[in-house]
């Protein structure tokens, strides 16, 4: 079954959330909204705007177009250097 456009944001948006480590307050914070707004958008319950979704993709350093293509693009052209992994590596280990 083909995914709608809302479902692939949100689908998208978790992905990249995942890949980076964000948590849903980490990503309020970035984009200047509440924990509840990005809850409700990832629910379902309240949709992406085009404005949200720019916001998204600058966010991220990536481009609009791949993050409504949904989230294999998205996770495919995020930076390495946002990679979760790339992020611990780069504080080296513990001493």
């Amino acid at each position: 079954m083909k995914m709608t456009l809302g479902e692939r944001v949100r689908a998208a948006t978790a992905a990249l959330m995942h890949l980076t480590g964000e948590s849903q307050a980490d990503l309020a914070a970035a984009l200047g909204i509440s924990q509840t707004q990005i809850s409700r958008r990832q629910s379902g319950n309240a949709a992406w705007s085009l404005s949200d979704c720019e916001a998204l993709a600058a966010h991220y350093g990536i481009d609009v177009l791949d993050l409504l293509a949904g989230p294999a693009r998205a996770r495919d052209t995020l930076a390495p250097h946002r990679h979760r992994t790339a992020a611990v590596a780069a504080q080296g280990t513990p001493r």
